[in-house]
């Protein structure tokens, strides 16, 4: 039995039976008086459980407890295999975090999960210590803007920012009503209404130079219109889905290709030699673009022939380059 889930067990014993015995305790846990005392001083010092001994009934008990109270202990719903995954997860999303967004607001996360494992067999560090991220393109961002960002997402309040766009290398002053916030490939971005555009817009959070919450309500959009703006078009390019994309992958490549999910909405296939068919809705292509020439020569677009004609123009270009 490990630490936590012994711990676990103290709890819900004094919590079911109101007062218990030390020599009930030993028994069933199995366990030396000893750590029973380690235990139940850990629970005192770190999970500020009122346990005392009750001289009367001859048994421990929680402090104060009614009959029939619920006694909740923090972490103490977690058993040692899910606090090991928790740190996991922690651990990830701060290595995920590459601008360090959201590193201030995690910390004090992973303080608490430290006092949690803290009698564990396999110490939160030492997890940390054998996890490694890599987020390759993960780019720079403002904290200030960060924390402006999730206020406004939480009070409901619309933004005044000053954005760049590197694809038209443009900066310009944009109210914008913030709906939702997107960790995609490596990056944050905001998916909201622009007042200048008048239409939803997907903004990436490092192109956020300057951002204000302003007292003005935001414009809500509901879950279906931001689901048909943003999830049916393919990659982070928003609008709707005007055109479908086939490729065929070849059956080498389609053993990485083919356990991948490049939308919510494709389908895939496997023709008679073996090449993977994926078909898919898009709007716009830069993106989809990118994707498909990082495959090389394992892929080839099958339809629509824009798409054909812009990566056969792009393979083109590089070619001239060498």
């Amino acid at each position: 039995m490990g630490d936590l889930e012994r711990l676990y067990r103290i709890k819900y014993m004094i919590q079911a039976r109101g007062s218990v015995p030390l020599k009930d305790f030993l028994d069933e846990l199995e366990i030396s008086k000893a750590t029973f005392k380690r235990d139940l001083e850990y629970l005192r010092s770190r999970m500020n459980a009122s346990i005392v001994y009750d001289r009367f009934h001859g048994g421990y008990r929680f402090d104060g407890q009614s009959v029939g109270e619920k006694i909740e202990l923090p972490g103490l719903w977690f058993s040692e295999k899910e606090a090991t995954a928790l740190v996991l997860m922690q651990h990830l999303l701060s290595s995920l975090d590459k601008g360090g967004l959201i590193e201030p607001h995690i910390q004090p996360l992973t303080s608490i999960i430290d006092g949690i494992l803290g009698q564990s067999q396999t110490p939160a560090k030492e997890l940390r210590k054998r996890l490694k991220v890599f987020g390759m393109s993960a780019r720079k961002s403002n904290i200030d803007c960060f924390e402006e960002i999730g206020a406004a997402l939480l009070k409901r309040n619309r933004l005044q920012t000053t954005y760049y766009a590197r694809s038209r290398n443009e900066t310009t002053e944009r109210e914008i009503s913030p709906q939702r916030l997107i960790f995609y490939k490596d990056n944050w971005y905001l998916d909201a209404y622009c007042h200048l555009r008048e239409d939803l817009r997907s903004f990436a959070v490092d192109g956020i130079k300057k951002a204000a919450i302003t007292n003005t309500k935001a414009v809500e959009i509901s879950e279906k219109q931001l689901h048909e703006h943003f999830s049916e078009s393919y990659g982070i390019f928003s609008g709707k889905a005007t055109q479908k994309a086939k490729l065929k992958f070849t059956p080498e490549r389609a053993r990485w290709v083919g356990s991948e999910t490049w939308h919510g909405q494709q389908i895939a296939s496997f023709d008679k030699e073996g090449n993977y068919i994926l078909e898919f809705d898009y709007n716009q292509d830069p993106e989809l673009v990118m994707d498909i020439l990082k495959h090389g020569s394992g892929v080839e677009v099958l339809s629509p022939a824009s798409l054909r004609k812009r990566v056969k123009e792009e393979l083109s270009s590089a070619l001239k380059k060498y």
